[in-house]
């Protein structure tokens, strides 16, 4: 494996964690927002300032999540236009990467 696949497969095991980092904190921000709501009929002007500032975070932290989650599908698209634009470009070229990637993996699993 040379290094620009090495560069790839690691790649891809980060937006993999990007990927689940984007759900568990859309998990974060819906057990807030049911918290919020649990003490909706809390009074005091403690808990006024409390829920107020976590509110505001929320709604911080939802805006920040839709921006990452929109960058993240824009470098996708992004990545499948140049893939695609390189196949069509070099259609026997990815064909031999294709077959080689092939190769290698049956030799890897004739191997166990």
């Amino acid at each position: 494996m040379n290094t620009s696949e090495l560069i790839r497969e690691s790649s891809g095991d980060v937006e993999v964690t990007k990927q689940q980092l984007i759900a568990d904190f859309k998990v974060v921000v819906a057990d807030a927002e049911a918290l919020l709501k649990a003490t909706a009929n809390q009074t005091g002007e403690k808990i006024a300032e409390i829920r107020a500032r976590a509110e505001d975070s929320l709604h911080v932290a939802k805006a920040r999540l839709a921006d990452a989650q929109a960058a993240m599908m824009d470098r996708t698209k992004a990545a499948a236009r140049a893939t695609d634009d390189y196949v069509h470009t070099n259609p026997w070229r990815a064909v031999g990467i294709a077959a080689g990637v092939g190769l290698v993996v049956g030799l890897l699993i004739g191997r166990r």
